[in-house]
């Protein structure tokens, strides 16, 4: 041997692995230098420990016991990441069993450690073509590893790992699956590597493929029994001459996101079935926040539409104590109340009103429905528009006048030709009144009942023609600044209690009754909300089971992305953009799909409200669980042993 520094050198380097309740040696007490410019074969049966020593110094796995140092840096005391940026640097791998991606084409195959390395596209490209042109394969290089034969997939693994131009070229039975004419090229092509200048440590059994080599390293039961040991001190010397620099663990370039986009794309690609079925449970998540949210605001919008309509800053005060019920045969309210009313601060109007029903009859027709009496001031205290005609005047309750606006139900049901109501005379209860308005149409309440259903008289004529009694079934006052609601219905009950000395009456407060749907509504649109946020959680956790399933069928993958320079980080990447892809898509489809199903929904009579928010947070949520849900597999996938993936069948 000479004093020549050692490229790759060993001492005391032993491996052992757990097996059941002892440990098998793999390696016991190694001491190996190899240097710059060797061909070196090391030999020996299965079970010696040559391919455990392969993996020691390709830097795939770490000794149990002793040192390993390249180029005079100990292995032992870099981490995972200066581990995979040692091999990218210094080493290129060629398997046994050629180790290509199956979903790459040889020339994305050769290009794989130069991704690592943060090599541009264009170098990337140049760089695989030329290497595969030199192989022979130029006119291969965009078929798939299955369209290649054995031979063929030899040299794409060669080609890969000169990708990077390393110094040490570690080959593990690279003739081992090859016819012999086939094996005869792939040994000519080391050696001419080794010509150049590459050191070249070539695992095999076959003493004809070792004795091609410069030098043979015999194994058996993990040490070393034979070492031919012959080193030629010109190659020595000018191997060390053209990289006499030595190498420096540095920080390797992030893989870029567009490469991780592209790779993850092809690998959803490869298995389009699978990744259909995982987008579907996205899909499903997304879609049911986006209708269920739609769903809920266009009911809470219908409810809250209806009770506006009766007016959202009124105040109805009812006969009856609190706590007891009233009805119109309560006799508490006068119109007298509804006089002084109008001297509350704040008060824009006051209708006194009493309810009752009667049969009304135009022609021949016979219709029965709801006979309310009011004041003028009923219209605007309601917010009732007319189509037709004009409103009940003061000077009609001042002189009882026999005249009547009808809802748009009783015109309906009067006048089923479309004739003109206004001017024409209907019998209430026998006697006749004349029609001097038409109000619009105003819905449903709250409560079902159809608010058009209704006939209005002035107050006056309806209690002493049609009521026959003077109580009031409810006072309506509407208040001029719904910010000051609430003082005024204090005022409001203050009054009264003067007025009454007891309360023998109950204020009710719109506003206070819109806040309460409203809290209702927002409690069942949460409800719906989490029901289908249930949905979007069992959709992330089949994106986790799925991305679980891909890392294990993709374990060897993972471990020649490692041999090639991928860290951690890029494992983790890669893994967490495939599943943000998954959500991503799913996403923008549930929400498509959300939309459609609510516009669906929307044309059968259910009222939908859609808005930006709900969608952009089913959206948002489908990408955060894709990163949450991904996060685990990708660890797993970025904490696995490079040596132990490639071993996985």
């Amino acid at each position: 041997m000479t004093g020549a520094p050692s490229l790759l050198s060993f001492r005391g380097v032993g491996k052992r692995y757990p097996s059941g309740a002892g440990e098998v040696v793999a390696l016991d007490g190694i001491d190996l230098d190899i240097h710059d410019g060797e061909f070196v074969a090391i030999i020996g049966q299965s079970g010696s420990g040559k391919s455990t020593l392969m993996h020691i110094l390709g830097c795939l796995d770490r000794p149990s016991r002793g040192t390993y140092a390249v180029r005079g840096i100990e292995v032992d005391g870099l981490d995972n990441d200066e581990l995979a940026s040692l091999r990218r640097d210094v080493f290129g791998f060629v398997f046994q069993r050629y180790n290509l991606i199956p979903t790459l084409t040889a020339a994305e195959n050769v290009e794989l450690p130069a991704i690592y390395a943060g090599r541009s596209q264009d170098h990337r490209e140049e760089r695989a073509d030329d290497l595969l042109d030199q192989l022979g394969l130029g006119d291969r290089s965009r078929h798939r590893p299955s369209q290649l034969s054995g031979g063929q997939q030899q040299r794409v693994s060669i080609a890969r790992a000169l990708m990077n131009d390393p110094a040490v070229i570690l080959a593990d039975e690279p003739t081992g699956a090859l016819d012999s004419r086939s094996g005869a090229e792939v040994l000519d092509m080391l050696e001419r590597l080794n010509g150049e200048g590459r050191t070249v440590v070539m695992i095999t059994h076959d003493p004809a493929v070792a004795a091609r080599a410069h030098r043979v390293i015999r194994l058996l039961d993990g040490r070393i029994v034979e070492d031919t040991g012959r080193v030629d001190p010109e190659r020595i010397a000018a191997a060390v001459g053209q990289d006499g620099a030595g190498w420096m663990p540095a920080a390797s370039s992030l893989a870029t996101l567009p490469e991780a986009v592209r790779m993850s794309l092809r690998s959803l690609r490869a298995n389009l079935f699978r990744s259909a079925l995982t987008l579907l449970g996205v899909v499903i998540g997304v879609a049911a926040v986006v209708t269920m949210l739609a769903v809920g605001e266009g009911s809470r919008a219908d409810v809250l539409g209806r009770i506006q309509s009766m007016g959202t800053n009124l105040l109805l005060v009812r006969p009856g104590a609190p706590g007891v019920r009233g009805d119109g045969d309560t006799a508490t309210l006068v119109t007298a109340d509804a006089e002084a009313l109008r001297t509350v601060p704040g008060v824009a109007a006051v209708s006194p009103e009493k309810r009752g029903s009667s049969t009304i009859r135009f022609g021949n027709i016979d219709y029965r429905t709801s006979v309310q009496g009011v004041w003028p001031d009923y219209a605007p205290a309601r917010d009732w528009g007319l189509v037709s005609g004009g409103f009940i005047t003061t000077a009609d309750v001042d002189s009882y006048g026999p005249v009547a606006v009808l809802g748009q139900t009783v015109v309906d049901n009067l006048f089923p030709n479309g004739g003109e109501p206004v001017g024409s005379y209907v019998l209430i209860g026998n006697i006749p009144f004349e029609v001097v308005g038409v109000l619009e149409k105003k819905g449903a309440t709250p409560f079902g009942s159809d608010q058009d259903d209704t006939v209005l008289v002035p107050l006056t004529t309806g209690t002493m023609r049609i009521f026959g009694q003077p109580h009031l079934g409810t006072i309506t006052v509407k208040v001029a600044d719904l910010d000051t609601i609430d003082a005024t219905e204090q005022a409001v009950q203050d009054l009264l209690l003067a007025r009454h000395r007891t309360e023998d009456f109950r204020v009710r407060n719109t506003a206070s009754l819109i806040q309460t749907v409203e809290q209702t509504q927002n409690t069942l649109t949460i409800l719906l909300g989490s029901v289908a946020a249930i949905s979007l959680l069992v959709g992330g956790i089949g994106v986790m089971n799925i991305m679980l399933v891909s890392v294990t069928e993709r374990t060897r993958e993972i471990g020649v992305r490692m041999a090639t320079g991928a860290r951690m980080r890029d494992i983790m990447i890669q893994f967490n953009v495939e599943a943000l892809i998954v959500c991503g898509i799913g996403g923008l489809a549930g929400v498509a799909l959300g939309i459609g199903a609510g516009m669906a929904a929307s044309s059968v009579g259910i009222s939908v409200v859609f808005s930006t928010g709900p969608a952009v947070l089913a959206f948002v949520c489908a990408v955060t669980t894709g990163l949450v849900f991904g996060w685990f597999p990708a660890r797993k996938a970025a904490r696995l042993e490079p040596a132990v993936a490639l071993t996985v069948e």
